[in-house]
């Protein structure tokens, strides 16, 4: 994931790393020169000022400009990232989907993308102080290579501690990730369920006490014991730091000509390698957080298959003749503890008639609609339209045939799913026909609010069900939320109205006494199409 960030900004990430570098150099060369204006005759410091004013000019535009790049380069990165999971979870199989559940999406969206920013961000300091550090050993052994050599062993000696402290550390940040995935799902439980945790006094404490804040603690927990390992480490390596500096002055130093600027421009280089040493271990945690957030987000996307093509143009497909057969599809049932099989199904669908599917709970209607308009691709049996089978390449142009109100629909701000001139007219014709202009109007092609109840909200489906003006619309339970002379409405005048206009129709329904209506009657139970008792005024199959 990091070198698919890196690769869509080559050109601004190559710029930032050299200003870095540069920023690094010129921290370098500054610590020489006064290590050289200590040690220096009174003729000489002229000469040297001037290069000091230089390399600092050149340090400070350096820095901002690293600065800069990087903060650019770092909201680059979150905006590619975001486009980039969006556009898979998109495009993603629909049934995978509802397996990776909105949780590790929205993780994956806000906490894991952030992280993968601030590294960018981030990436100036460690570069900056990358090159220091080197840069000051470097300078060491052309003082003395002896105690150059004692400084690496020093070195070496914190990073072995600090390498195990990091092991342990980046464990307990990948649990603390995995822990907040699930974080996120009871945040979303938090408002879903507002209404059964406010009827429920037990059950809101016990939810709120015993699982969400055990959770965001338990986050907390994993991610404070990380960054601590991080911190006691740094403090290990400052420590010995000073310790051989004390080496260096007291003890390492004998006597000779070159004894003043062997002990100057050590003791001077390791004062100030301090600060870019702890600012380099310091940010090393934020790298590893990144590559442990960008880890997720790979494993979110790569765990994305049946990746399938866009239909070109936007105009619906014309519906002559839909027919299933002997389409299959099996899932897990939570009542019978069991795999269910769905079918096989033989259904044939044409413009201009009403279609109602019966059945009890659990018998599998609702996957039937998506199987149906092409959410679940059936993993037996073929579905055709207008002679054509329908297959991965053509599916989701098949899916375009279809407006669907689903029990769980979900309303966009904006409706986006029918741009034309008299969107608003006749999108207020649609609520007035509801009883809604009271409540709600359609202005700039949006709903002027959403805050209504759900049966209220399900009117505003179906006015945007309408808008889409699709061949071949489902109602999964529309009315099972509706007022008795909204249900009259829908079944009496909307339903005759559509297939008026020619429109194939599928409701899912339970109520009977509206069953007369359809020009067939579909009965499923247990998974099987069944012949049913006749019913009067429909066909049944």
């Amino acid at each position: 994931m990091l070198a698919y960030l890196i690769r869509r900004s080559r050109g601004l990430m190559l710029a930032a790393t050299l200003a870095s570098v540069a920023a690094g150099l010129c921290s370098v060369l500054l610590i020489a020169q006064i290590n050289a204006a200590l040690t220096s005759d009174a003729e000489n410091r002229a000469g040297i000022a001037w290069l000091f004013a230089a390399v600092a000019v050149a340090l400070m535009l350096s820095r901002m400009s690293s600065a800069v790049l990087f903060e650019r380069l770092g909201q680059h990165a979150l905006a590619e990232l975001r486009r980039f999971i969006s556009r898979r979870v998109a495009a993603a199989d629909y049934r995978h989907l509802e397996r990776v559940g909105s949780a590790r999406v929205q993780s994956a969206l806000s906490e894991h993308s952030t992280n993968v920013a601030q590294f960018f961000v981030s990436l100036p300091v460690i570069l900056t102080n990358t090159v220091v550090v080197v840069g000051c050993l470097c300078y060491l052994a052309l003082l003395s290579w002896q105690i150059f050599l004692m400084a690496i062993a020093v070195i070496g000696l914190g990073s072995i501690g600090y390498h195990l402290a990091h092991l342990r550390a980046i464990r307990l940040l990948d649990q603390a990730s995995s822990e907040q995935d699930r974080l996120f799902g009871h945040f979303r439980a938090l408002t879903d369920g507002a209404k059964e945790l406010r009827l429920n006094r037990p059950k809101r404490g016990a939810f709120i006490g015993e699982v969400l804040e055990a959770s965001i603690d338990g986050v907390r927990r994993l991610r404070t014991r990380g960054m601590s390992l991080f911190v006691v480490s740094t403090s290990w390596g400052q420590f010995l730091i000073y310790a051989f500096i004390g080496l260096v002055l007291f003890v390492l130093v004998g006597g000779g000509p070159d004894q003043t600027r062997v002990m100057t421009g050590f003791a001077l280089v390791f004062v100030f390698m301090v600060t870019p040493l702890e600012a380099l271990l310091m940010n090393i945690p934020r790298a590893n957080l990144a590559r442990v957030s960008a880890t997720r987000i790979g494993e979110l996307t790569a765990d994305m298959p049946g990746m399938e093509g866009t239909a070109e143009g936007t105009a619906p497909t014309r519906l002559e003749r839909l027919v299933l057969k002997g389409v299959t599809h099996g899932y897990y049932h939570e009542q019978s503890d069991d795999v269910f099989e769905l079918g096989p199904i033989d259904l044939t669908f044409e413009p201009g008639e009403i279609v109602f599917l019966v059945g009890g709970n659990g018998s599998g209607k609702t996957t039937l609609a998506k199987l149906l308009v092409g959410l679940y691709p059936p993993e037996g049996g073929e579905i055709w339209l207008n002679g054509e089978r329908i297959e991965a390449h053509n599916r989701d142009a098949y899916r375009q045939l279809f407006s669907v109100v689903f029990s769980d629909f979900h309303l966009f701000e904006r409706l986006l799913e029918a741009p034309r001139a008299d969107l608003d007219e006749e999108g207020n014709r649609l609520l007035a026909k509801l009883h809604l202009q009271h409540k709600v109007r359609v202005e700039n092609g949006a709903f002027s609010t959403q805050a209504l109840s759900q049966g209220q909200r399900k009117r505003l489906a179906l006015v945007v069900a309408y808008l889409e003006d699709r061949p071949f619309l489902v109602f999964d339970e529309w009315a099972a939320d509706q007022e008795p002379l909204f249900k009259e409405v829908f079944y009496r005048e909307v339903l005759p109205e559509l297939k008026r206009m020619g429109k194939a129709v599928l409701v899912i329904s339970h109520d009977d006494r509206y069953f007369p209506l359809a020009d067939r009657l579909v009965r499923l139970e247990s998974g099987k199409l069944l012949a049913a008792e006749a019913v009067a005024g429909a066909e049944v199959v």
